[in-house]
């Protein structure tokens, strides 16, 4: 059996996020929705609500009083928010697995997840988007394929890392030439298998930008641009580190400037500590 034949297996066998935090979703882009919809979706889902109510009370958002039910957090914070949180509060579990193909600790990849979706939201809001949730969502699983790649990029790593070193390829196209699939093609059959939406799957399978029609899709440029702005401020290197194209012209095609970038990247470090408060919920 091929290294794809078993990977295509894992897919199937891999633990889902609770299935509550990917109908929230739906929920908060339906304009009928209501509070008690959300409340009634993650209510019943007693983990997820606990580890909603741990991130709600901690210092990242520093509220001065502390919520007790998943109504007072949507009542307090608003549906969108809430919804953002819902989902990194139910990606911890899976996100915080050791990867060790990619050099990454227990945690890392759920703090570079988080780190990338806080940075894509503010860059959402900065352009004024209306699908900020799904910006937000997409940067946070994008590097779910690594979960599943890691055995296979650990075990192959000495080839994959000679084709990035001597022939100039990033490391995706190296995972690509060398296992037969990399993780952003992987991560997005497991959105698939997950029954994401459509566009979630192609900002997932897309991150990297690997053509110019994905360079066209404004949500998914922004959640390339917070992968980059993370690499530059040196979170979540792994052993793939900066071994990606940086596509200038993507930032300039959607009208960010360098003075953006920075405040953006400077907005986030004052934050940055309360940020990683959240990983020991992880």
């Amino acid at each position: 059996m091929t290294d794809i034949k078993r990977i295509l297996k894992d897919i199937v066998k891999f633990e889902p996020i609770p299935q509550a935090a990917v109908k929230i979703m739906s929920i908060v882009e339906d304009p009928d929705s209501s509070i008690a919809d959300i409340v009634k979706l993650v209510e019943y889902e007693p983990a997820l609500t606990a580890n909603l109510l741990k991130v709600c009370n901690s210092a990242y958002l520093g509220l001065a009083r502390e919520i007790t039910s998943v109504h007072h957090a949507v009542s307090l914070l608003g549906m969108s928010k809430v919804a953002d949180l819902v989902f990194m509060a139910g990606s911890a579990k899976t996100m915080s697995r050791e990867n060790r193909g990619y050099d990454l600790n227990r945690g890392d990849l759920w703090k570079y997840s988080v780190s990338s979706a806080i940075i894509a939201r503010q860059l959402a809001d900065k352009k004024g988007l209306e699908k900020r949730n799904l910006v937000f969502t997409a940067a946070l699983l994008k590097d779910i394929g690594k979960i599943l790649l890691s055995q296979y990029v650990m075990n192959s790593f000495d080839r994959i890392n000679s084709l990035v070193s001597e022939n100039n390829y990033s490391f995706m196209e190296a995972e690509k030439e060398v296992i037969g699939i990399d993780h952003a093609e992987l991560g997005g059959m497991v959105a698939e298998q997950w029954k994401f939406n459509e566009k979630m799957i192609y900002i997932i399978k897309n991150h990297h930008l690997p053509d110019r029609k994905s360079m066209s899709d404004t949500e998914t440029c922004i959640v390339y641009i917070a992968d980059m702005l993370c690499m530059m401020m040196g979170i979540g290197g792994g052993s793939d580190g900066l071994a990606y194209r940086f596509h200038e012209e993507v930032t300039e095609g959607l009208g960010f400037s360098q003075t953006d970038l920075q405040e953006i990247m400077v907005e986030f470090a004052v934050q940055l500590g309360d940020v990683e408060r959240l990983f020991s919920l992880a």
